[in-house]
């Protein structure tokens, strides 16, 4: 058996302590880690090479990480995790509704950081068998191919995040099914922070924006009242 290349994380912060002790930290663990220490270097890294996550500090001089997550997003669909030392949760939404992941709020446990790249980095959709059952869903102008995890619109393909994809896979697996918010926070893998289901809502609003012709109203990935979400399909 061959065992899997190592995952290579680029890691972005300013400060030069906590990044050579991250850096340390996770090639310890296994993984490769490249550092960078503003933004601007992390676009020069991104221009090259190809990470399986980034680990992105929020408050950074010049252009800060949320700015960078939300720019990124239009061009690359690798998984964000966002640091930040800001406790207040609009903040926090902010850096999921620009594109981000998952959040780590500062100071933290290096093995904390650890179990949320593991996490994130499990989301990350994988060539596996596919079960008997349709191949295609149909959503309006909307297609989702099931065995390759992809959506497509008018012959162009739909750039989803690594959470955007681990929940089109959970809704794909039980179309017509009623998922409540504390059943996808387990599924993918989240730790039962309450905060953690609010963090799915903004997912949710950011996969609609993606499916729905109108996201305020949407006819496919619905609301169910009491249960939590739902996809519907045509």
């Amino acid at each position: 058996m061959i065992d899997e290349p190592a995952a290579h994380l680029l890691l972005v912060d300013d400060d030069e302590r906590i990044r050579g002790l991250l850096q340390k930290f996770l090639m310890r663990h296994g993984f490769l880690a490249t550092v960078a220490r503003d933004a601007a270097q992390a676009r020069r890294l991104l221009a090259g090479l190809e990470f399986d996550l980034i680990v992105l500090d929020v408050m950074m001089p010049g252009e800060d990480g949320v700015s960078l997550t939300r720019s990124l997003r239009q061009e690359i669909t690798t998984p964000i995790l966002l640091l930040t030392a800001r406790s207040d949760t609009a903040d926090r939404i902010a850096g999921l509704e620009a594109g981000a992941d998952d959040y780590l709020g500062k100071p933290f446990e290096p093995k904390e950081l650890l179990l949320r790249i593991n996490a994130i980095l499990r989301r990350v959709p994988r060539e596996e068998p596919v079960a008997l059952g349709p191949k295609v869903l149909t959503l309006g102008a909307v297609r989702y191919d099931i065995e390759k995890g992809e959506l497509w619109r008018d012959g162009e393909q739909i750039r989803l995040t690594a959470t955007e994809t681990a929940l089109m896979r959970i809704f794909a697996a039980s179309p017509g099914a009623a998922l409540s918010r504390s059943q996808l926070v387990e599924t993918l893998n989240r730790d039962g922070d309450p905060s953690q289901e609010r963090a799915v809502d903004v997912q949710i609003a950011r996969l609609r924006r993606k499916i729905e012709t109108d996201p305020k109203q949407p006819r496919y990935l619905q609301t169910v009242r009491g249960a939590g979400y739902m996809l519907a399909v045509d």
